[in-house]
């Protein structure tokens, strides 16, 4: 069974954002793997260890310095990573970005493919929907288990109700949530080898596919307006004489 983990390089959790020139900032914040694809790729490895035979590729559409974060997926486990990257991918919104992994999923071939619930810097969530969408897979959302059994996968969903079993003929699109384990820590191994490792780098050019226009543009974005306040100490010579002032001031400025 080929099994793809779709990933993103994202800021770091810690990063402060800013709005600069109507768009969104992190500064030079640190970028790292998207938490939640850390699930994604701790899914598709137990799945592979679940049925012999199996292969993971962590997927992935970013800049050069995402080959960062494909690494990370190497250094835990899966056999190979690719990258989407081209210039013309700047603007990409999720209905875009589902257009591009889809093409790039058709391309490896899969039976499986794997994502995080949300990304971590637009959380919007709808990615993996998108893309079941334009591959007309099944999409299990929500998964916090897997199994595979006669071609078919049947998943337990976490929802706020409580647990749903559901399943899917394969190929099938899933999102995985926490309860599908604890991501693994790359071992010594595992960073050696993805130290080495030669991550393809597909352009559009290569998918056959052009870039898609967005359906959403960010057109302005401004930081929130600054509140200012100021603080008064109310002092006196025992507590009865200060509560009688802040019980004066209270009044005086019509608060109650």
């Amino acid at each position: 069974m080929k099994i793809i983990a779709c990933i993103k390089q994202v800021p770091d959790s810690e990063a402060k954002v800013r709005a600069e020139g109507g768009q969104v900032s992190w500064g030079d914040a640190p970028l790292v793997i998207n938490p939640f694809d850390e699930y994604a790729v701790e899914g598709a490895l137990q799945q592979r260890e679940a049925n012999s035979g199996s292969t993971v590729t962590a997927l992935c559409i970013g800049p050069e310095s995402a080959k960062e974060a494909l690494k990370h997926a190497l250094a835990m486990g899966a056999d190979e990573a690719v990258l989407v990257s081209d210039p013309a991918l700047n603007e990409l919104d999720t209905a875009g970005a589902a257009r591009i992994l889809a093409a790039a999923i058709q391309k490896i071939g899969a039976d499986m493919v794997v994502f995080g619930r949300q990304t971590l810097d637009n959380g919007a969530g709808l990615t993996p929907a998108q893309t079941a969408r334009v591959l007309g897979w099944p999409m299990l959302g929500l998964a916090g288990s897997i199994k595979v059994q006669d071609g078919s996968v049947v998943v337990d969903r976490v929802i706020e109700e409580g647990r749903q079993t559901v399943s899917a003929t394969l190929p099938a699109l899933i999102s995985v949530v926490q309860s599908i384990g604890e991501p693994r820590y790359p071992s010594f191994m595992g960073i050696r080898k993805a130290s080495k490792a030669n991550i393809p780098v597909w352009s559009l050019s290569d998918l056959g596919i052009a870039a898609p226009a967005p359906v959403v543009k960010r057109t302005a974005l401004m930081n929130p307006p600054v509140r200012e306040t100021a603080v008064e100490i109310i002092s006196g010579e025992t507590p009865t004489d200060i509560a009688d002032k802040l019980v004066d001031k209270i009044l005086a400025e019509k608060v109650l």
